[in-house]
């Protein structure tokens, strides 16, 4: 799986207008969660900017301190630092992350999982060098790994091997997206594009009835150039969430490997999929999901998309073209034109 500070950063188009008049689009931004974020609204009632900033950093400082790895004052840090088989209260948003993941990885046969960390590092991905592993050391870390291995009690988490730990990255900005929606909802906002890391919500639409525009870049390692755009327009929230691969690899002795890792094997996926959308109401399960997906590679993950009727965008690479592979649920909600639409 890919860890989401791996993921494919989305291009956000939200345009300005004629610079004769002003930007009603309000924009606040930031640093989060070892990324960025930035959240543009407009709405036609007032507003106390100052103050929706301050709740909105506000919130990211407390999930920070919730759910962030890097941080080893985290809850989710010194759940992982926990050495014995006894319940830790971690509360309900954490064990809810757990719960959405081991649904995902039942669906991806495993293939997705949080605890896939210390094949990360065994392979030498946190690092600058490429360790390539033996046979028998993946074999001897997988007795560590598995979300089989983590179990939940109301709010509370245990896990039933000593070394495990569980990393939420991939499924932790997906949620922050949402509660910073929940707020400008609160707020009274019906016109927003919120977006954490690179994942995004969006609402409503711009002004004079423009759609919001999101991009996905073009899956190249060294440039930044549009491969689709997403016009959104709906009262409903629809999160766009992408995960990527092809700028995180590694070259060693003519052979490419893949920073995303299958749990399953404890090695990079070999499969040509280099790029994941998919297009969901829920940012958490949609965060979670477009790593499953790109873990999986359009082969395996077409046939789970179209089983569970979900809207997602497969890119794959053949030697220089890349090829889009749309799933069923996909296809039809272009066609009917409702919710969104492709910009060529």
């Amino acid at each position: 799986m890919s860890l989401k500070s791996l993921s494919v950063l989305a291009l956000l188009l939200v345009g300005l207008t004629a610079c004769s008049q002003p930007d009603p689009i309000q924009r606040i931004s930031g640093p989060a969660q070892g990324s960025s974020f930035t959240v543009s609204f407009w709405t036609e009632q007032g507003i106390d900017k100052s103050a929706l900033e301050k709740q909105l950093k506000k919130e990211l400082d407390r999930i920070d301190l919730l759910m962030s790895n890097y941080r080893p004052d985290s809850v989710i840090e010194a759940f992982n630092a926990q050495q014995s088989d006894e319940l830790v209260e971690v509360g309900e948003e954490l064990v809810l992350m757990v719960d959405i993941a081991k649904q995902i990885s039942a669906h991806s046969e495993g293939c997705y999982d949080l605890t896939v960390k210390p094949y990360f590092e065994l392979w030498g991905f946190r690092g600058d060098q490429l360790t390539k592993p033996s046979a028998e050391q993946i074999q001897t870390l997988k007795q560590t790994i598995g979300l089989d291995k983590v179990s939940s009690d109301g709010s509370r988490l245990v896990k039933h091997s000593p070394g495990l730990r569980v990393d939420v990255s991939s499924i932790a900005q997906g949620y922050t997206v949402g509660q910073l929606a929940k707020i400008l909802d609160k707020a009274g906002i019906q016109n927003y594009l919120v977006e954490v890391g690179g994942e995004l919500v969006s609402k409503g639409k711009k002004p004079e009835a423009k759609a919001w525009r999101v991009a996905i870049e073009k899956p190249l390692p060294d440039s930044q150039k549009l491969q689709k755009i997403i016009s959104v327009q709906q009262d409903e929230p629809l999160s766009i969430m992408t995960s990527g691969t092809y700028r995180h690899f590694y070259d060693l002795d003519g052979v490419r490997y893949s920073h995303v890792l299958d749990a399953r094997t404890g090695t990079p996926v070999t499969h040509n999929t280099v790029s994941t959308t998919i297009l969901i109401p829920d940012p958490t399960w949609g965060d979670a999901w477009s790593t499953a997906f790109l873990c999986m590679g359009s082969e395996q993950g077409l046939k789970v998309a179209d089983e569970l009727k979900l809207p997602v965008l497969f890119i794959d690479q053949q030697g220089a073209d890349f090829i889009e592979k749309p799933s069923q649920a996909l296809t039809e909600a272009l066609a009917s034109g409702t919710a969104f639409s492709f910009v060529e």
